[in-house]
């Protein structure tokens, strides 16, 4: 998996391409984690992104519960396989996604 990082004044852009999975959640979470301070708006794209597993969502939600106390969090260009993720799991009542 790719993670391209894009800051502009308190907006982060992190766009992600290939799979969040097992194998490369752990490194989505680091990146979050060194990369919040400061940041009201966090911007999610998925154009790019093939596929997500359970460690994905589960990385998703601890970040959008972060970005519930500093701001807000948004995902963008989700495609329909991992639309079809987000529907079957309730992922969608849960965050914001455009």
């Amino acid at each position: 998996m790719t993670i391209t990082k894009n800051r502009d004044a308190d907006t982060l852009t992190i766009a992600l391409e290939g799979r969040l999975d097992t194998t490369t959640a752990p490194l989505l979470e680091a990146e979050v984690k060194q990369g919040l301070d400061g940041v009201k708006r966090l911007e999610f794209d998925f154009h790019a992104l093939e596929y997500i597993s359970s460690a994905g969502l589960r990385v998703l939600l601890a970040t959008q519960k972060t970005m519930n106390r500093q701001g807000s969090m948004v995902i963008r260009n989700v495609n329909q396989i991992v639309m079809e993720v987000f529907e079957i799991t309730g992922f969608v009542d849960i965050l914001s996604i455009e």
